[in-house]
């Protein structure tokens, strides 16, 4: 019978690891499943150390202002972690750099990382059941969930080719980047979030395009007067994206819009395109073990905490937050969860 761990937490983004810093200082001995390395989980953007390992330049997560890490890097990274990383700037620091130091960090204080994805689990009695795509069974007193959620992007492979160069899916992470800064860019999509997006990067960039394949916003009635009242944002109607136009050196230059009505083709000369078209929580494994929301992120049960509908199961960052989807607020449930077990397992005696 293999051993029955005390907790283990699925999930390897910035509310993962930082659950894990916080459970193994408080000699929970966490056990880390960090999603496998495979073809599947690269196509989806599921690989091992989450979205932000996806993204470049990180400016703002506290504590990293521009400057030159290299050093730092060097004496706080595995020499075979190291290996993963991209040529490091004076930037500050990347997401992938960040991702790599709060590994490291949890590492160092005693959690065991297993790069293995969690396939199915049994969260209908204690010790808890845990199902791994390398065919083990694995049994815990308590679960923390942090698998985040997925940006949807439209399946382009010139959008595929500039992610990172002028496609984004987070217009608050990156849309004061000075890749974007006084240029036009794009946002594709109409509902809420994409009004909320190109009204965020009007205050950064030039001028902001508005894609939408109808002639009517889904948007609420408020999000869409303050779009169509906003001078800097011009709506394109009836459109969708066909391809991300650009080159090596400049990354995204423009985009080109097919018609949903029969009109010629449109050219949108802008540095950036920004997804706005919505997320999905990576909640497949649960398969109805614990309540979702309608959105299918997990439900917190209990307000301020991260409970979740099965006692002793937690959840931490995107996988359980539809709206904020930011690296540090998920890093800041991923403490809450673990001191939520860390205190569910005290007042058990356990």
């Amino acid at each position: 019978m293999a051993e029955i761990e005390r907790v283990i937490i699925i999930g390897s983004g910035p509310a993962g690891w930082t659950a894990a810093i916080y459970a193994a200082r408080a000699a929970l001995k966490p056990l880390l499943f960090e999603g496998a390395i495979n073809e599947k989980n690269a196509q989806q953007g599921t690989l091992p150390l989450g979205q932000l390992a996806l993204t470049t330049e990180v400016e703002n997560f506290p504590g990293f202002p521009p400057g030159d890490l290299s050093g730092f890097l060097e004496s706080s990274l595995p020499e075979d972690r190291r290996g993963y990383l991209p040529p490091h700037g004076k930037h500050g620091v990347s997401g992938p750099e960040l991702m790599e130091l709060m590994r490291a960090q949890a590492v160092h204080f005693g959690t065991r990382v297993i790069t293995e994805d969690i396939t199915q689990v049994d969260f209908s009695r204690r010790p808890f059941r845990l199902h791994a795509s390398n065919g083990e069974e694995y049994q815990a007193q308590a679960v923390i969930v942090a698998t985040g959620a997925r940006a949807n992007y439209l399946g382009l492979p010139s959008e595929d080719r500039f992610k990172n160069r002028g496609v984004s899916a987070c217009a608050v992470c990156d849309g004061a980047l000075p890749r974007f800064r006084n240029q036009p860019v794009a946002v594709i999509g109409g509902g809420d979030s994409a009004v909320e997006e190109a009204t965020y990067l009007t205050h950064h960039a030039s001028k902001v395009y508005l894609v939408h394949r109808r002639d009517t916003l889904r948007a609420s009635k408020i999000m869409t007067q303050r779009a169509t009242d906003n001078p800097k944002i011009e709506i394109a109607w009836n459109r969708t994206v066909d391809e991300v136009l650009g080159d090596d050196e400049n990354g995204v230059t423009a985009i080109r819009l097919k018609s949903t009505v029969g009109d010629d083709d449109l050219t949108l000369e802008v540095r950036g395109m920004f997804l706005a078209i919505g997320h999905t929580p990576n909640t497949d494994f649960l398969k109805g073990q614990l309540e979702l929301t309608e959105k299918g992120y997990v439900k917190w049960v209990k307000p301020f905490r991260t409970h979740t509908s099965v006692e002793g199961v937690f959840a931490a960052g995107d996988v359980g937050d539809d709206y904020y989807r930011q690296a540090v607020t998920a890093a800041a449930s991923g403490c809450m969860a673990a001191l939520d077990t860390e205190r569910w397992l005290a007042s058990l005696g356990e």
